[in-house]
């Protein structure tokens, strides 16, 4: 997997968690559909905002989603994939770019492909790719030398560039590919209309790709004395930045002028996860889902946004009615520990939660109530083996969510960059903490 959209799944939420799959997993059968097992190597996350795109343009069609077979990605379920015209463009764009990547690496001799059979055998392979791309752009209606020609075009021009060439010179090919592609999801979509701003949108992200691209190999690059269109050219990293900012509100401004049939994941992707692919690039957001810390500090939700806090009107309480939902104060009873008079969810002396019923009332955990839900209980040091040996063949352990094989709590994979920031809110709308100024109608206020 590759690609510069990685969103967490804690903070897509169950809706866009599903439809994000569905199209992740659609461009990967597609690929293998079309072009066989071996070429299910270049899913990546980004191809699958070609499938994305159509389908928000279309909507929903009949037989736009298959039952797809247990998958190890999916802990050994089935699911509903994406299935159609949207799919089978991502996966030949995904070849076609995949295949310039593979050439990309032979000519900068990285390594084993620095020994000759081995770079014959990349080169034979990418070529493969272009003419299997080629056919699939060609029944859709695509033209998949616009995006050989970007390829082509990059090579002369990374070999012209030095100190002082705009770095944007550098990214134009890249940029010229991916409008084209997202341009034609208009075409699929039967919404030609779409096709400018759409192209617009491509352009802007085709820069944001090459950019990040850069900003995240810049130190190996320089170990390994590889180029780089930053260093090559002398750009500071906070031209850089600025750069990305300016193609982020591009992008933003450009899906405005799309007339989508349902476009909530492709805003979530394009607005606010590609916020966060740019802050994680250079280091300005920490991952915000995680617990509590031991001694109740909350730090794994990271600096709380602004406004909150000493005198900011903190929603977890610091007032005598702040209603801190930890352990709130006498008046106002918390989530989880309640008030003296205002039982939280787990009850307090007076008022019982669900959970734990004071002696005073009572939620289930109260007097005559059922108690807390019953915990699975520990597997054996046997059992849990078997368990984990099952876990690891089927690449459950680094690829899905799983459960602990001794303890059967849930557990992230292995391979999850969780980096879901200081947002803790399924809502598409909300971002740095607060709300930004979107044409979403999740109601966050």
């Amino acid at each position: 997997m590759f690609g510069i959209v990685r969103p967490c799944t804690h903070r897509l939420g169950e809706r866009f968690k599903t439809e994000w799959m569905a199209h992740l997993c659609g461009l990967c059968l597609a690929l293998r559909g079309d072009h066989g097992q071996f070429a299910r190597i270049v899913t990546n996350y980004d191809g699958l905002l070609i499938s994305v795109l159509t389908e928000a343009q279309s909507g929903p069609a009949p037989g736009a989603r298959r039952t797809a077979g247990p998958c190890p990605l999916r802990g050994m379920r089935t699911a509903a994939v994406a299935n159609g015209e949207g799919a089978r463009l991502a996966a030949a764009v995904s070849l076609v770019l995949a295949s310039a990547k593979v050439r990309d690496h032979v000519a900068d001799r990285d390594g084993l492909l620095a020994r000759a059979p081995i770079a014959a055998a990349a080169r034979r392979v990418a070529r493969g790719w272009d003419r299997a791309g080629a056919r699939t752009g060609a029944a859709l209606g695509f033209d998949t030398a616009v995006l050989l020609d970007a390829v082509d075009r990059q090579t002369d021009i990374e070999a012209l560039a030095g100190p002082g060439t705009p770095v944007l010179v550098v990214t134009e090919p890249t940029e010229t590919a991916t409008a084209a592609a997202f341009a034609h999801t208009a075409q699929l979509a039967g919404r030609p209309g779409n096709a400018a701003p759409l192209a617009e949108a491509g352009r802007y992200f085709g820069r944001l790709a090459h950019l990040l691209d850069a900003v995240e190999d810049r130190s190996a690059d320089a170990e390994n004395g590889a180029w780089n269109p930053l260093t090559a050219t002398g750009t500071p990293l906070a031209e850089a930045r600025r750069l990305c900012d300016d193609a982020l509100h591009g992008i933003r401004l450009a899906l405005k002028e799309v007339e989508f049939v349902d476009g909530g994941l492709a805003h979530r992707l394009l607005v606010h996860e590609l916020r966060t692919s740019v802050d994680r690039a250079f280091g300005s957001r920490s991952c915000g889902h995680t617990a509590m810390n031991a001694v109740g500090q909350g730090g794994g939700f990271g600096a709380p946004p602004q406004g909150y806090g000493q005198g900011g009107g903190n929603p977890y309480g610091g007032g005598p009615y702040g209603g801190n939902p930890y352990g709130g104060n006498p008046p106002g009873g918390g989530q989880y520990g309640g008030g003296q008079y205002g039982g939280g969810q787990y009850g307090g002396p007076h008022g019982g939660g669900p959970y734990g019923g004071g002696p005073h009332g009572g939620g289930p955990g109260g007097p005559g109530g059922p108690g807390m839900p019953p915990q699975k209980p520990r597997r054996g040091l046997l059992a849990g083996c078997a368990v984990a040996v099952g876990l690891f063949c089927t690449c459950q352990l680094c690829c899905t969510e799983h459960e602990g094989p001794w303890s059967r709590k849930k557990r992230d994979a292995w391979c999850d960059d969780c980096d879901c920031g200081n947002c803790n809110c399924d809502c598409c709308n909300c971002c740095d903490g607060g709300c930004c100024d979107c044409d979403c109608d999740c109601g966050c206020s």
